[in-house]
């Protein structure tokens, strides 16, 4: 028996569950490479310790039962591991009671990374995986039908992410009104890339022309997901149109990414069908058994998820909203939102260090560490990293803005540069003490804009840069 004869949404769910197997990957593949650096048990901001001052209900991980690197290891060993199983497809496959399993346990995981994860795991995006992956289990295996409640609550969850941040941007920054919002961000967003420096240099009405569209498919397209179909696919089509935008122009992590799948949730197998090749398209039976044990889980799944959105709701009509915001621990339905204000200008932190005995020497030589993604030699292309996110260039940009954005992790950073710490010193692209750690360390603050193409050809430098003041004073060990 063909699938699509039974359902509307099986190809649908199919794609959404290979995409979200492939995020999970990366998400245990940035977690396996960066944990140890950034919250390992030497560390800049310890596991260990923050185990002991936060109480396990607020933060419920399964490293309260044990912490050691090792372990971490292991479990996001096991995430990466799991992700790979389920882009095979022998999860869709198995019995239902694996398929769920699969999936509960790929979750659990991550969220006993990211509640233990302190700043390095604020970010939005983290709580969209959470609560993405959560209703993964309850999607159904190949043996189910594709529920339309489920692709409902796929839509809801799109509407909160679409909707929420076309509010917070109408109710934040006036250049969402004036339309000029885009004259900065392309230049001021978190961590541009080879795009964003041509993106920037387009035409002044390329930009607000750019704002009307956002402000059509985050205020107008969100409402026709509730809509039949075809309707449905169209504003999901648009959504993703905009997020494929957002991907080419900069680096989100797999914010963008995870809002596409979503958006994938709204359009009708019919539409894939068009796009895949026949050939290419799985077969196989519907189990009725199976069918009528998951419309129970369903159902109940869908009772937590309106129970659990009244928090998100009134937050959505609050003139107070806030962005990006878990009201339980567990994050299974959040609060979302971006740029509601939009940084005018580009501050960027600078770290220098020097071998010289006297640093207020005119003879003492500093030398710059240069970041993988954030900005720093001016010569130096913007590289595309997403939707592998570089944690450490994320908050880097975040410390410009301020000393209160810093507080728990600048200073431990610091000393880990001056101790040569060597897993600390993986996370950036370039260390110029590479054979003994520097004597001294400092950071400036400068202040950066893109060249434009005249200055480009002249240069041959993306960026342009001038001193603003001093940062963080002279240190050493």
């Amino acid at each position: 028996m063909d699938f699509f004869g039974e359902s509307t949404y099986w190809l649908t769910r199919f794609i959404f569950l290979k995409g979200l197997g492939l995020i999970y990957l990366t998400a245990f593949w940035a977690a396996f490479n960066q944990f140890r650096a950034l919250l390992g048990t030497n560390g800049i901001l310890p596991v260990t310790e923050f185990i002991q001052q936060v109480p396990f209900k607020k933060a419920p991980s399964i490293f309260y039962l044990h912490y050691s690197n090792r372990f971490f290891l292991f479990i996001a060993g096991s995430g990466i591991a799991l992700s790979l199983l389920t882009l095979t497809g022998i999860v869709d496959f198995a019995p239902l009671w694996v398929f769920m399993s699969v999936w509960l346990i790929l979750w659990v995981l991550y969220m006993s990374i990211v509640n233990i994860g302190q700043t390095w795991y604020s970010f939005g995006w983290e709580s969209l995986l959470l609560e993405v992956g959560f209703m993964a289990i309850f999607l159904g295996n190949a043996f189910t039908e594709a529920s339309i409640i489920m692709m409902f609550l796929m839509r809801w969850a799109l509407f909160r992410v679409e909707f929420g941040a076309g509010l917070i941007k109408m109710r934040g920054d006036k250049c969402w009104k004036d339309l000029t919002c885009l004259f900065y961000h392309y230049e001021t967003q978190p961590m541009p890339n080879p795009v964003s420096w041509f993106a920037h240099n387009a035409p002044k009405w390329f930009h607000k022309t750019g704002v009307l569209v956002n402000h059509f498919v985050q205020l107008v397209a969100p409402i026709f997901l509730f809509a039949p179909q075809p309707v449905a696919s169209i504003a999901g089509v648009l959504i993703i149109g905009t997020q494929g935008w957002l991907i080419l122009s900069g680096n989100y992590s797999w914010l963008n990414w995870l809002t596409i799948l979503l958006g994938v949730g709204a359009i009708d197998d019919s539409v894939f069908r068009l796009i895949i090749p026949e050939a290419l398209l799985p077969t196989g039976s519907i189990s009725p058994g199976e069918t009528m044990f998951s419309t129970y889980l369903v159902a109940a799944y869908a009772i937590l998820v309106v129970v659990r959105s009244i928090e998100p709701v009134k937050n959505l009509i609050s003139r107070h909203q806030i962005m990006n915001t878990s009201f339980d621990p567990l994050h299974l339905v959040n609060t979302y939102g971006a740029f509601g204000s939009v940084t005018k200008k580009r501050y960027e932190v600078i770290i220098e260090g020097t071998l010289s005995d006297d640093p207020d020497s005119a003879k003492a030589e500093w030398k710059e560490y240069e970041f993988k993604g954030k900005p720093g030699d001016v010569k130096y292309m913007p590289r595309q990293f997403a939707p592998y996110h570089l944690r450490l260039d994320w908050l880097m940009w975040f410390a410009a803005m301020g000393p209160h954005y810093q507080q728990e992790w600048f200073e431990p950073f610091m000393i880990k540069l001056l101790e040569n710490d060597k897993t600390v010193l993986k996370l950036l692209r370039k260390n110029p003490f590479a054979n003994e750690p520097p004597k001294y360390l400092r950071a400036k603050l400068y202040l950066y804009h893109f060249t434009d193409k005249k200055e480009r050809r002249a240069s041959k430098a993306w960026w342009k840069r001038e001193y603003v003041k001093e940062y963080f004073p002279v240190v050493s060990l």
